[in-house]
């Protein structure tokens, strides 16, 4: 069953890509191709990145970041705030996943060094979705990356549904480059783990009712939800897995809007109001439920089983 998106601003370009997380099949679409701004999505790379090191033994988790002067940056975040900024990696990762901070991520970025996380994309066969640069208050100077990381719903879908599903069958789907030893199960039991403490749900997520910062465990309606958010002033971004008792979805839903609009317009009302119709469908497609039933919905029935004497039944001819 396919999923009908709401009509979308025409002055809002889109980049959206809906999966049944399960089988990989489209169920909605919108120039799921178009690259983006994506604002911190590409700390899905580092969070990647730095949960591979910590498998593996080049980072420790009870190591200590360190916090550079040239990196220093706010905004986003706690840890700009904090007296004591000697984080461990192990927390800096959860910080990052949880608030998406901004000099947490630098530091990490400092730690597993640029070109290591930069890699991390193609690795996993994406051409035009990558963390591209530290994250930094003033990007002026013309020799820096005209932002910090870019993406595309067709491809940010699929790293997240790998994420939530496993990295076999997901990964040759993605094409032949895919190199699917990136996103081993401990590695993505890390960055899950990370993910599961996103205290932003104000976009997509925003339908699924949630308890913003209690949802580690399975919640309103039985509903699992793993994702990350990405915001500046003329972007929304929200990627996440999301499982029900029905059954689970993958999504990736951008959009990027020009700060220079005729009207002067800022268009975020409009963006994060087609965010949360989607999301409503995302959460009922998951559910079969109402969005005002409590209850959890008993799970769909099961696949017949293959006929024991190892004949392929009536339905196979």
């Amino acid at each position: 069953m396919s999923l009908s998106l709401p009509a979308l601003a025409a002055n809002v370009d889109w980049s959206i890509r809906i999966l049944d997380a399960t089988s990989g099949e489209v169920l909605a679409e919108e120039t799921a191709t178009k690259r983006l701004k994506t604002a911190s999505i590409g700390k899905i790379f580092l969070l990647i990145e730095v949960a591979r090191r910590l498998e593996d033994g080049r980072l420790k988790a009870h190591e200590r970041i360190e916090v550079l002067d040239e990196f220093f940056v706010e905004d986003s975040g706690l840890l700009y705030r904090m007296s004591d900024q000697n984080l461990t990696i192990e927390d800096a990762a959860l910080f990052v996943g949880a608030f998406s901070d901004n000099l947490a991520t630098n530091a990490l970025i400092h730690a597993c060094g640029l070109d290591n996380v930069v890699a991390v994309a193609k690795g996993l066969g994406y051409e035009n979705t990558t963390l591209l640069d530290y994250i930094r208050d003033d990007r002026g100077d013309p020799n820096l990356p005209w932002t910090s990381s870019y993406g595309t719903g067709a491809e940010l879908s699929d790293v997240i549904r790998r994420l939530g599903e496993g990295d076999g069958e997901a990964a040759r789907a993605a094409g032949a480059d895919a190199d699917a030893s990136v996103i081993t199960d401990a590695v993505r039991a890390r960055v899950l783990g990370w993910l599961a403490a996103n205290a932003d749900t104000s976009m997509v997520a925003s339908a699924f009712l949630l308890d913003p910062l209690a949802h580690v465990e399975r919640e309103y309606q039985g509903l699992l939800l793993r994702h990350k958010t990405g915001a500046i002033s003329t972007a929304r971004i929200d990627v996440g897995h999301l499982s029900g008792p029905r059954g689970s979805i993958a999504y990736a839903v951008g959009a990027n809007w020009d700060d220079a609009d005729e009207a002067g317009l800022d268009l975020r009302a409009t963006v994060e109001s087609s965010m949360a119709q989607i999301g409503e469908q995302i959460r009922a497609w998951v559910t079969g439920l109402d969005r005002a039933d409590g209850r959890v919905a008993p799970a769909a029935p099961a696949a017949p089983a293959a006929p024991s004497d190892g004949s392929e039944g009536e339905a196979a001819k």
